[in-house]
């Protein structure tokens, strides 16, 4: 089964609509084609945090971030690696033939 992702704005629009009283729970399911548990959650954390909700955590965000700039380091060494060997390549190829 296919994980679905849901926008911010959807979140909020479908637990906005149950929370004014527009639909019940089980009519925004069966039109949203969403399970009972997914809109649980959802309620659960717009009741915890408002119009906050569904924003990634500052603990999350940091952590992200910080894998991101991990994979970016790693990345960078590996084309440094790369220049090197290149470079190498490139002067020992040049001096056989007496160019350079």
């Amino acid at each position: 089964m296919q994980k679905r992702m849901h926008s911010r704005e959807f979140k909020l629009d479908v637990v906005r609509q149950i929370a004014n009283g527009q639909k019940r729970p089980a009519q925004a399911c069966r039109e949203y084609g969403l399970a009972e548990s997914v809109l649980s959650r959802w309620r659960k954390e717009y009741q915890q945090r408002g119009e906050n909700a569904f924003l990634a955590q500052p603990s999350e965000q940091s952590s992200t971030q910080e894998q991101r700039i991990a994979e970016l380091e790693r990345f960078c060494g590996q084309l440094a690696l790369e220049n090197q060997v290149l470079k190498k390549a490139l002067q020992s190829r040049g001096s056989g033939s007496g160019m350079l």
